[in-house]
Order: structure tokens, then C-alpha cells, then sequence
């Protein structure tokens, strides 16, 4: 008898050097599938990172806001009876979150939430000499603000401060209207007005933000659009993109308030980022598919090709478990030499495709990395699969007779 410490791997290891082209060809075989999938799983989450960031970019995680003036019956429907009525949706107005200054301590100490920013937003024209312009009029705290879009990173022009009198605006709208650093324009929401500085010029990510941004003091817009001390909207981050909707879920239910997250906002996206996801997860699949088979064609070969020894090795004592562990070794060795290998070359593949991929500014379309717990997991899954392919040969191979074997 062998002792089984060390038998299984020296038989294993003689029989894959003796098919060292078969043993090569299927080591790289299995190493381009890893290399496969570790570059696919890396190119769609970076390639998701870098849309749902451009996404969240110029908006909130999660909104809350008062909920929708709604119009109510004039009395209770009386069951069976007819009722001839006609209901209009009521015209919506701006309306401030009730006790928004009591909520967002509340709201800003619950677990997951990273930051919370109050907001006033309304509609009203920019005007500068001949010039007039619609615009988005946003009133913020600045420090609260930049925590949830990071406003001072997309300063393309000047610095950011929002003193009283001052305000940001988008590159887009300061180009209409002629405006530059330190230029003065007014701001007119309707029955009031106010003349404002340029102190910044920021860029949103998207031209149409640019063209109509105008970013004030908080106070400033809640004097301008009539909503003395009020805030029409809590614009919240959370530290988790993708826990958003659950949390929005338990505000909702909590607080009697009109709660959105970004999910529900960007419904389509959401939905072209599962397709890829879902595409990402056919195609490691069918990779691991052809991994397998491929593996398992070769043991098969293998075992024609070795029958004799294994009739020798039968014959000097050697079990029906250790001619299955010399198979099972196999298919560990060469599953893990490939993981080894592919992950190499999908490191390269990402290097390749971050120094030679650029945009039309001359930088990387998006940041590639393959963290080692991804590797990891991509090597483990197949030398887990290259066992599970040398099952059957390895099943064949210890159910051969070794007086039939020999004799061929």
C-alpha cells in the first residue's frame, strides 16, 4: 500500500508532464476563460460605478418633500349608490416640510445616512441687461450642499462661497447671458426680485443643468420664492448607492412625507444596469461551461492514454480512491495553475485598457480595477470547477480492471 500523503499528487504530477502539450494547451484554455471573467467583471463594475457616480452627480441619493396637495371628496361614496362627480387635480404650490429644522437631526442620525442637506427650489428668470433666461433657482447651505454633490469639485471658473448677495451658476447659463466672475445679474421669481454676484462657475455633467442652474444662499431663496424659514425639499446621501431604496422605504413609512430614491428616479437606468448585470452573469457562466468541458475532454483523453498504468498501479496495490484522488489532483492543478494565469492576463487586459482607451479629453473613459477579493473568488470558482470536471474521468479511470488494463 502507498501511503496517501504525496502518492495522488506524484502520480498526477508525472502524468501531466508526460501530455505536456495537452497539459499546456488546456492551462492556457482555462486561464483565457479566467481571464475572461475576471476582465468582464471588472470592465461592468467599473463601467456601473462610473454611470450611477455620473448619475448621482448633480442629484441626491434620497428626496424628501411635502407630500402633493390633493383634493378631497366632498362627502364619502354611499355604497350602491351613483355619484355624478368631476374632480381637478389641484394646482401644486410650493410647500415647505413641515418642522424640516426638527426632522434633519433626526433624519441625519439614522443609521446609513452619510448627510443631509436642506433645500428651497422653484422656478424664475436670470436677467442681465437685454438677456433673460428661465432657471432652476436652488437655495442651499454650501458646506451641507457639497456633501451631497460635491459642488466645489465641478468649480470650473472662480471660487465657491455663497455669502449674502452672492450665488454660483452654470458655465452654460453665465456663456447666455454674457456673465463673468464678479458680474452681477437679477434674479426675478415673479413679484420679487433680487440683484445677485457671480461668484462661481460650475459645471453639472449635463448642459441643460448648466444652462439654468442658479445656485443662492438658503435664506436668499426662501425670501425670493415666498417661503419665509421653509425648505421645500431634504436632499439625503447615504453611505451605501444601493441601500437607498430600501431606506427610502422605512422614511416613507416613518414620516408622513413625499420620499424618493434615486432608483425610483432613474427607473431606466436601474434597469439597463440589471441587463448588464444579468448579461455578465450568462457569460461567466457560459465560460465556465466551456472551462469545464474543456478540463474534462482532456482528463478523458488522459485516462485512454494511461490505462496501462493505471493497470500497474492497480496491480502494485494502489485503491480504486487513489486512482480517483490522481484524477481529482489533476483537475485541481490545472485548474488552479490556470486561475493563476488568467488572472495575470485580466490584470493585463485592464492595463491595456486604461492606457490605451481614451476620451475625447485624452484621459481613461473610466477607472478598471479588479480588487483580489474578485480574483480570489474567480480562481477559487475554477479550480473548484476543474475538480468537479475530473469527476468522471476520475470515476472511469478507478473503475478500470487492472488485468484488463494491462493487457493493452
Amino acid at each position: 500500500m502507498f501511503p496517501w500523503f504525496g502518492f495522488e499528487f506524484q502520480v498526477a504530477w508525472r502524468f501531466l508532464r508526460e501530455g505536456r502539450m495537452q497539459t499546456v494547451l488546456i492551462i492556457v484554455g482555462v486561464a483565457a476563460g479566467v481571464a475572461v471573467i475576471a476582465y468582464i467583471s471588472a470592465l461592468i463594475t467599473g463601467l456601473q460605478s462610473n454611470t450611477v457616480a455620473k448619475t448621482l452627480g448633480s442629484q441626491a441619493h434620497i428626496t424628501l418633500r411635502a407630500l402633493d396637495d390633493v383634493v378631497a371628496a366632498a362627502r364619502p361614496p354611499t355604497p350602491g349608490a351613483t355619484m355624478l362627480t368631476e374632480t381637478q387635480p389641484r394646482a401644486q404650490r410650493l410647500r415647505s416640510v413641515a418642522n424640516w429644522q426638527a426632522l434633519l437631526p433626526l433624519v441625519e442620525q439614522r443609521p446609513g445616512i452619510a448627510s443631509v442637506s436642506p433645500m428651497v427650489s422653484g422656478a424664475g428668470l436670470a436677467l442681465r441687461g437685454e438677456a433673460t433666461q428661465a432657471i432652476a433657482l436652488l437655495g442651499v447651505e454650501l458646506d451641507r450642499y457639497d456633501r451631497i454633490v460635491g459642488l466645489r469639485s465641478k468649480v470650473v471658473s472662480g471660487t465657491a462661497r455663497l455669502e449674502p448677495g452672492e450665488a454660483i451658476i452654470g458655465r452654460e447659463l453665465a456663456s447666455d447671458l454674457g456673465v463673468r466672475i464678479g458680474d452681477r445679474l437679477t434674479v426675478n421669481t415673479g413679484n420679487v426680485s433680487d440683484s445677485v454676484r457671480v461668484t462661481a462657475l460650475v459645471d453639472l455633467g449635463v448642459k441643460d443643468l448648466n444652462r439654468r442652474t442658479v445656485i443662492v444662499p438658503l435664506r436668499a431663496a426662501q425670501n425670493l420664492l415666498g417661503l419665509p424659514g421653509g425648505a421645500t425639499e431634504l436632499d439625503l446621501q447615504v453611505r451605501d448607492v444601493w441601500a437607498a431604496e430600501a431606506t427610502s422605504k422605512a422614511l416613507r413609512a416613518e414620516f408622513p412625507f413625499k420620499v424618493e430614491s434615486w432608483q425610483e428616479n432613474n427607473s431606466q437606468l436601474v434597469s439597463a444596469l440589471n441587463a448588464q448585470s444579468v448579461s455578465t452573469a450568462v457569460i461567466r457562466g457560459v465560460v465556465l461551461v466551456v472551462v469545464v468541458l474543456g478540463i474534462a475532454s482532456v482528463l478523458v483523453v488522459s485516462v485512454v492514454q494511461k490505462q496501462r498504468e493505471i493497470g500497474i498501479l492497480r496491480a502494485m496495490g494502489a485503491t480504486r480512491g487513489q486512482i480517483l484522488r490522481v484524477f481529482l489532483v489533476q483537475g485541481a492543478v490545472v485548474g488552479a495553475a490556470g486561475s493563476v494565469l488568467g488572472v495575470v492576463l485580466a490584470v493585463l487586459l485592464i492595463w491595456l485598457f486604461t492606457s490605451l482607451v481614451r476620451g475625447a479629453d485624452g484621459l481613461p473613459l473610466f477607472a478598471i480595477t479588479l480588487p483580489v477579493k474578485t480574483a480570489l473568488q474567480v480562481a477559487l470558482l475554477s479550480t473548484v470547477c476543474g475538480v468537479l470536471a475530473a469527476i468522471a474521468p476520475a470515476r472511469r479511470a478507478a473503475a478500470l480492471d487492472p488485468a484488463q488494463a494491462m493487457r493493452i
